[in-house]
């Protein structure tokens, strides 16, 4: 089996992402190069290692948070399709068996807001995995006066902790958020799709998606 490990290594790939990123960091995004993905990849392995999944399964949502974001090399728009169809390429050519390589390219399609659908564990492990790391060193621009409000919602967040509870029954987010740099209205403006999609990823786990901000309870 084609290994994480042996993905992370692969020049290519890395180039892939390399480029992605720097793509969108002429747009003005948020970071979305090794940091990220590979958080995302650690985040989805968690969440299915937690739960009891097959070792099998976590390798494959390390794999498919590792490849999420490469098709922002071809445009922002639809980059979860895009996304997908590269990965298919590049894994068929590393010989990865097609069930595998349909359980994470489905996952990288099914990853966005607005066409994402969590319809396997994998996929629901990505979503939670991505949608979920929101954190300040993602900012690139350190102009504050010259931020939009992604850039004030995740440079405000000071803390994030996604942790599962002993009963396996809820997957709680936990933020601390700095209110004068970014209201928690600001952070629900451009995240409430997300985190509806979060709490359908958590429901396909049989958990339920709780987010508390500032030790308070929002979902």
């Amino acid at each position: 089996m084609l290994t994480f490990e042996a993905l992370k290594n692969n020049e290519e790939i890395n180039i892939y992402i390399r480029l992605a990123d720097a793509s969108l960091a002429a747009l003005g995004y948020t970071e979305h190069s090794f940091a990220h993905v590979t958080r995302v990849a650690e985040t989805a392995a968690y969440i299915l290692e937690t739960m009891g999944y097959p070792r099998h399964d976590i390798e494959l949502a390390k794999i498919a948070g590792y490849l999420h974001d490469i098709g922002n090399l071809v445009n922002r728009v639809d980059h979860s399709q895009s996304g997908a169809v590269m990965a298919f390429r590049i894994l068929r050519e590393l010989d990865m068996p097609p069930e595998d390589v349909a359980a994470v390219v489905t996952a990288i399609g099914n990853h966005d807001e607005g066409t994402g659908v969590p319809v396997n564990p994998v996929a629901a492990a990505l979503i939670l995995g991505d949608k979920t790391d929101v954190r300040r060193s993602r900012v690139r621009n350190h102009d504050l006066t010259a931020f939009d409000v992604h850039d004030r919602v995740n440079y405000s967040v000071e803390k994030s902790v996604l942790k599962i509870n002993g009963e396996k029954t809820i997957l709680k987010l936990k933020l601390q958020i700095d209110p004068a740099i970014s209201p928690v209205m600001d952070y629900f403006e451009i995240f409430l799709v997300r985190m509806t999609m979060c709490r359908k990823a958590a429901e396909a786990l049989g958990l339920q998606f709780k987010l508390i901000i500032n030790e308070q309870p929002i979902i």
